[in-house]
């Protein structure tokens, strides 16, 4: 393990770094709750504006004119790593955090966090991401991301215990460690913090995990948006396996759902052409157990795990976990194929 040079000061300065891109409905409620945590170190707030079609960019010139410890950069590239490394580069304090736009801060995380740096010795330090939600769409959506059975076993999606992590929610990192890999990949689009993560392991340094921090997350309010998020983020994780050639078993249940379901279609065409007949056609059959077992799992996972509390809900949950596992395995498949620097996720995009 490489050793990082304790921190000397209390309460070190820090620098909040945040990409931003079609935010207006959450930008100022993210910044408020940045700018309004009770830290005594020196602050600054760095904002990267992407080349937004809605109120994000007018929203947040007028953040900056109204405190001084906003900065605002452009990021016309609009990619989440290249806006990362710009806003880092911008920013002048040894810990930096990063922030989304989509997520709340609570009330102490900063002081935490930079605690558990100086007690671990830690690279980067993140907490639990605790989804949430303003409609009824949106709000199914939080609670497939809160359980295991929506985005995977990662601990911080509900780990309940303090310790070592591949990666982290957000982060809160020592910036040489930033400077010795050589910060974000700007040619990742998606999985750009999971790959980060990566080489600061490689690197020898330790990533550290604490449950003892929840931070709100918005989640994508619409049927549409949520599978183009997922599919963006299934084809980044697919391009990352191709790349290093091993992924871990957790990645791999959507991706082999879908080519079940695929496999299930397949062959029903053939029946109802005829082409599968007789014995043959009857043992092929077997294969439709899979949409028939997806969806029973569906149906008891929405219930039990996801918990709804009217019958409408239980339907969301449902559809919501589909939209996730489906899209998400579909472009897993695709970035596993043929890779994804074409891919861009757009469910951000307005217009």
């Amino acid at each position: 393990m490489a050793g990082l040079e304790p921190l000397v000061a209390e309460h070190p300065a820090v620098s909040y770094v945040m990409p931003v891109l079609n935010e207006a409905a959450y930008l100022a409620d993210a910044v408020t709750a940045v700018l309004s945590q009770d830290y005594p170190g020196e602050q600054e707030l760095v904002i990267a504006l992407g080349a937004s079609t809605d109120r994000t960019t007018e929203i947040a010139h007028r953040l900056a004119a109204g405190d001084a410890r906003v900065v605002l950069v452009d990021n016309p590239a609009n990619d989440i790593p290249v806006g990362l490394n710009k806003a880092i580069a911008a920013s002048k304090h040894p810990i930096v955090i990063r922030v989304d736009a989509h997520a709340e801060l609570p009330p102490g995380y900063t002081g935490l966090m930079v605690q558990l740096l100086r007690e671990t010795n830690a690279a980067n330090v993140g907490g639990v991401m605790q989804a949430q939600g303003r409609s009824p769409f949106q709000r199914a959506v939080a609670r497939a991301y809160n359980s295991p059975w929506g985005l995977g076993g990662g601990q911080y999606h509900g780990a309940t215990e303090d310790g070592p992590a591949d990666s982290a929610y957000l982060g809160v990192f020592r910036r040489e460690v930033l400077d010795e890999v050589g910060g974000y990949d700007e040619t990742m689009r998606r999985a750009e913090d999971w790959e980060l993560n990566l080489r600061i392991r490689e690197a020898g340094h330790l990533i550290w995990f604490t449950p003892r921090v929840k931070v709100g997350y918005w989640p994508r309010s619409t049927p549409d948006a949520l599978r183009r998020q997922m599919f963006a983020t299934g084809a980044w994780r697919g391009h990352l396996v191709r790349l290093q050639g091993s992924t871990p078993l957790r990645y791999l249940p959507p991706p082999a759902a879908v080519l079940a379901l695929s496999l299930s279609v397949v062959v029903g065409l053939l029946q109802a052409l005829g082409v599968l007949r007789g014995t043959p056609g009857l043992l092929a059959s077997l294969v439709h157990l899979a949409p028939i077992t997806y969806l029973g799992a569906l149906k008891v996972v929405g219930f039990t795990s996801l918990r709804p509390r009217t019958l409408s809900e239980w339907v969301l949950n449902v559809v919501v976990l589909a939209i996730m596992h489906l899209s998400w395995g579909a472009g897993f498949i695709s970035g596993w194929l043929k890779g994804a620097a074409s891919v861009v996720d757009r469910s951000r995009v307005t217009t």
